[in-house]
């Protein structure tokens, strides 16, 4: 099924989405997108949404299994609180990629702007996964509690792909760089190793299935071209704010 979004309110948009996943509708395509906000949120397992254009914020808040792909960039907040399923994006993702964050993936080919990734999670079998393709602003993953942030740096970026305060109040989950990281860039909680054996493992299949899913062009990465971010401490406040 196709929809027109030109010219519709974000909330016509957004029911019309549903309507027609109500309806039985497995795939749905949107057309001419600009700027509608809250597309996909909190949609469950089964549904796919290919959407053409900018969406707008908030893409795929809330979301619960259903997969998006966009053909072109997106803005803020893609995957705010999302909890599972999967978004694919061509081109580049705005600020706050991955916000909150607590299941699912989140595969961009370009890059992304400030705060990727703050306050991801996860708990039990609630895994988050974001990979950005090109570079990342300041703050990537502040506060960081769970799940794997990666970085491959696609790109006339020099050395390095990421801005500065990486990881700052992080204590969960992994962050990993393709290349190296000044250390001024980073944070004071976290610590920079290379990626042991089981690192290589999930590095190795989540850059497969990446590559699967943004398509054609993309560099086959070995994982031990990667550092890996860590919290120094689960507890990277603890004396601030509590005895």
């Amino acid at each position: 099924m196709r929809i027109d979004a030109a010219s519709l309110h974000y909330r016509r948009l957004n029911e019309a989405v549903r309507d027609a996943i109500r309806a039985g509708e497995s795939r749905v395509i949107v057309e001419n997108v600009l700027g509608q906000r809250y597309i996909g949120c909190g949609l469950g397992a089964g549904a796919r949404l290919e959407i053409r254009g900018v969406p707008g914020n908030d893409l795929a808040a809330f979301m619960d299994g259903a997969e998006i792909r966009v053909e072109g960039n997106a803005q803020d907040g893609v995957g705010n609180t999302m909890s599972a399923g999967k978004v694919v994006i061509s081109g580049d993702a705005g600020d706050l990629l991955g916000h909150s964050m607590r299941g699912g993936r989140i595969f961009v080919r370009g890059s992304a702007g400030y705060r990727a990734g703050v306050h991801m999670k996860a708990y039990g079998d609630r895994f988050p996964v974001v990979v950005i393709g090109g570079r990342v602003g300041q703050y990537l993953g502040e506060y960081m509690a769970g799940g794997v942030l990666v970085v491959l740096g696609v790109g006339p970026h020099g050395e390095c792909a990421v801005g500065g305060y990486v990881g700052t109040g992080m204590h969960g989950g992994v962050i990993f760089l393709r290349g190296k990281v000044e250390p001024w860039l980073l944070g004071r909680e976290v610590g920079v190793s290379k990626p042991d054996e089981g690192d290589r493992a999930v590095l190795a299949a989540i850059l497969d299935e990446y590559r699967r899913d943004v398509g054609t062009g993309v560099p086959a990465f070995e994982p031990d071209g990667f550092v890996a971010l860590r919290p120094r401490t689960v507890r990277p406040y603890g004396r601030l704010y509590a005895y």
